[in-house]
């Protein structure tokens, strides 16, 4: 009796990352490579092994792959920007790129981050792949807060607005490289691509008193061309009792600035 040989593989192993690349495809799931493999789907880690150590593909999730153009085989992945989008869709997250990588986007970063930072609806850990290092921070409502869509070699990806950008840098300075770093990236977006009065006000809301205060203190302070008087108005009717630091993580002591209600607790240098 006439036996039915299978259907040939569309691609083998070591060809795979090539032909993904040549048909646009910048991401694959385990069960797609099987079936474009004609092989088990527990076979695909075992069969990409000598791909992955070719620094042909990559996989920054288990079950998620991504083919390494030949420009980027030495840094063992591609830039975060490449696949960050596909990786935050196969975890199933709201994100948006923060903090200093969100500035370097909006051409604000004095200095090139080390790492690239995202915002995360859910906790997800620290990931490093060759050259690129993600490191990930929990915030509520992600999908709530202003981000725009940046367009990127493979896609579009989410990035805070400038004016979130600037928040965060100030309500946690150490992910900005501390707290002089962080003013110097603030000062910069500022000046472009600018910060918007309004837009500003309106995520204020969302963040505590203390980081409105100092954002508002270093604005004025280093004399950032922004019309202040919005971000002023969210804090008429705050108690002023107690005053917030200007470096959260130095000492509560030093002058008191009444404008802002902020203890001056910091020499801050910017390097402009």
């Amino acid at each position: 009796m006439a036996t039915t040989s299978p259907p040939p593989a569309t691609t083998s192993a070591s060809e795979l990352a090539d032909w993904l690349l040549a048909r646009g495809r910048v991401a694959v799931t385990s069960a797609e490579v099987a079936d474009l493999l004609q092989i088990p789907a527990d076979q695909v880690r075992v069969r990409l092994n000598q791909q992955v150590r070719k620094q042909r593909l990559f996989s920054p999730a288990r079950g998620l792959w991504i083919p390494i153009p030949p420009e980027y085989r030495t840094w063992g992945a591609v830039p975060a920007t490449h696949f960050i989008d596909q990786l935050m869709r196969f975890l199933e997250r709201d994100y948006y790129v923060g903090w200093l990588s969100a500035a370097e986007l909006h051409g604000a970063a004095h200095q090139r981050p080390q790492v690239f930072q995202v915002a995360v609806s859910a906790a997800l850990g620290q990931r490093d792949f060759g050259r690129v290092r993600l490191r990930f921070i929990t915030r509520s409502r992600v999908d709530e807060l202003p981000r725009v869509q940046m367009q990127t070699p493979t896609g579009q990806i989410w990035v805070a607005t400038p004016e979130l950008t600037a928040l965060d840098l100030v309500d946690i300075p150490r992910l900005g490289g501390g707290l002089n770093n962080a003013t110097t990236v603030l000062i910069e977006l500022a000046q472009e691509p600018g910060l918007n009065p309004t837009r500003l006000l309106e995520v204020a809301g969302v963040f505590p008193t203390a980081t409105v205060r100092r954002l508002g203190y270093l604005l004025e302070r280093f004399q950032a061309d922004v019309d202040l008087v919005p971000l002023q108005s969210l804090l008429v009717g705050q108690p002023r009792v107690h005053a917030s630091p200007l470096d959260p993580r130095a000492p509560l002591r030093g002058k008191r600035d009444h404008t802002w209600n902020v203890i001056v607790n910091a020499a801050v240098e910017p390097d402009l």
